[in-house]
C-alpha cells in the first residue's frame, strides 16, 4: 500500500461515515419540527384597537368569541418573518374556501406609528385575504399591552418572535407556537386546536 493512501485512510472513513450519516439521520433531523408548541393562559387588556376597514375591535374579545382565533403580530413593511406567517393564513382561508370566516385571523401591527388602516388594507390585499383577517391597529400604548399579554413585547419591531396563538372556544388555553412554520404545519396546527 502506498503511504498516501495509508495517510489519506482516516479521511476517506471520515467522508464515508458521514455520507453514511446523512442518509440515516438526515431524513430524521429534516423531519424535526423546528419550532415549539405549549399552552398558555392569557389575560387580554380592555383595549380597543382598529382594523384595516377603521372598524373598531376589543381585544378582549378574543377571550370570549364563538369561533376559533388565529393571532400573530407582524408589520405592514416587514421583510421577513411577516410575509411566512401572512402566507400561513392565506394558505388556510384558500383551504377552507367558503368556511373561511368560520376562524378569525387576527394580525396585530407591532407598528402602530405607520400601520394605517390603509396600510394594512393594501397589506391583506397583496396576500388576497378573505373576510375573517383581520390586520388590527391603535395607540402605541395599546399595542404595548397587547404585546405584553401575550409575552410578546419588543421594543424594536425588526426583532419581533415568529409567534403564532391559537384559541378554540372549547379550550380556556391558548396554543403558543413559537418559531416558523411550513403552511402543511401551520394547518397541521390549526386542526390539533381545533380549527377544522
Amino acid at each position: 500500500m502506498s503511504r498516501s493512501f495509508v495517510g489519506s485512510r482516516p479521511l476517506v472513513l471520515l467522508i464515508t461515515l458521514v455520507v453514511v450519516l446523512q442518509g440515516v439521520v438526515g431524513p430524521a433531523v429534516a423531519a424535526e419540527k423546528k419550532y415549539r408548541r405549549t399552552t398558555e393562559t392569557y389575560s387580554l387588556p380592555d383595549v380597543v384597537l382598529v382594523n384595516q376597514d377603521g372598524k373598531k375591535v376589543r381585544l378582549k374579545s378574543l377571550e370570549t368569541s364563538n369561533t376559533p382565533v388565529v393571532v400573530d403580530f407582524i408589520f405592514g413593511t416587514c421583510t421577513t418573518i411577516c410575509p411566512v406567517l401572512s402566507v400561513g393564513y392565506a394558505t388556510l382561508q384558500q383551504k377552507l374556501g367558503a368556511d373561511a370566516q368560520k376562524v378569525h385571523l387576527v394580525s396585530i401591527s407591532i407598528d402602530p406609528e405607520n400601520d394605517t388602516p390603509k396600510v394594512m388594507k393594501e397589506y391583506l390585499k397583496r396576500y388576497r385575504a378573505k373576510p375573517g383577517w383581520d390586520f388590527l391597529t391603535g395607540s402605541r400604548g395599546d399595542i404595548d399591552k397587547a404585546m405584553r399579554a401575550f409575552n410578546a413585547y419588543i421594543p424594536n419591531k425588526m426583532s419581533h418572535y415568529p409567534l403564532t396563538l391559537l384559541k378554540s372556544p372549547d379550550e380556556k388555553g391558548w396554543t403558543r407556537i413559537y418559531g416558523l412554520m411550513s403552511s402543511s404545519e401551520f394547518i397541521e396546527e390549526t386542526r390539533k386546536a381545533g380549527i377544522k
